[in-house]
């Protein structure tokens, strides 16, 4: 049942492709966050009841990830290519430097670190392409973000995972929550949300790019 669970995510992404190609953002994003929220209980309902030793014909680790890079990173690269929101060639250096990169970055064998924090950039293209639609921002700071978080998947530098980095997460788990009812609510308004639901996202989406980074900084002085 858990591995069924995480393969929903699969028909999840099928259908927010579906409204991609449809053009309705909102939809798309809507089954992107409903996507989201699989993926963060599917791994403690794993963990919990033991799916490597009782379900061990499917691996788990790889179906997560296969569903992954189609709700991360295949679905949100499509649709800021296709939305018009960077226009031209930009469009399709801002495409590759998405897609190529992640899928690089998924097959690798470094993503988390001992606390259980991600090495590198997660590849959460979904957040970043989602945050981009609610404020729509100018094209070079689009194209900067790409420019940085790209690399910044293979840069020895610590991101949380809002459930299993236990430090802090008292505080990033509520944040996370916070993420996820905005990007919501966000996407259900038509991307027309108001400033608070803006405010909640942008300072929802800085506190889980930055903390990993903090934290880093912090062991690093001792």
């Amino acid at each position: 049942m858990v591995h069924l669970l995480t393969g929903s995510g699969a028909v999840l992404a099928m259908l927010a492709l579906i409204a991609a190609v449809s053009g309705d953002w909102a939809v798309m994003f809507l089954w992107l966050v409903a996507a989201l929220a699989v993926d963060g209980i599917d791994g403690p309902l794993a963990r919990k009841y033991d799916v490597s030793r009782t379900a061990a014909k499917i691996d788990g680790v790889l179906l997560d990830l296969i569903v992954d890079f189609l709700t991360y990173v295949f679905v949100p690269g499509y649709a800021l290519f296709a939305s018009g929101l960077v226009p031209g060639v930009w469009a399709w250096v801002v495409l590759i430097g998405i897609v190529f990169p992640s899928v690089l970055y998924f097959a690798g064998d470094w993503m988390k670190t001992t606390d259980k924090s991600f090495h590198g950039f997660p590849g959460c293209w979904n957040m970043v392409v989602l945050v981009i639609f609610a404020i729509t921002p100018p094209v070079w700071v689009i194209v900067l973000l790409v420019a940085v978080l790209a690399p910044a998947m293979f840069l020895p530098l610590r991101f949380v995972h809002p459930v299993r980095t236990k430090r802090w997460r008292g505080v990033t788990l509520p944040v996370a929550l916070i993420w996820l009812g905005s990007a919501a609510a966000a996407a259900w308004q038509g991307f027309y949300a108001g400033d608070l639901v803006q405010a909640a996202l942008v300072g929802s989406s800085l506190y889980l790019l930055g903390v990993g980074l903090v934290q880093q900084g912090l062991d690093r002085l001792g």
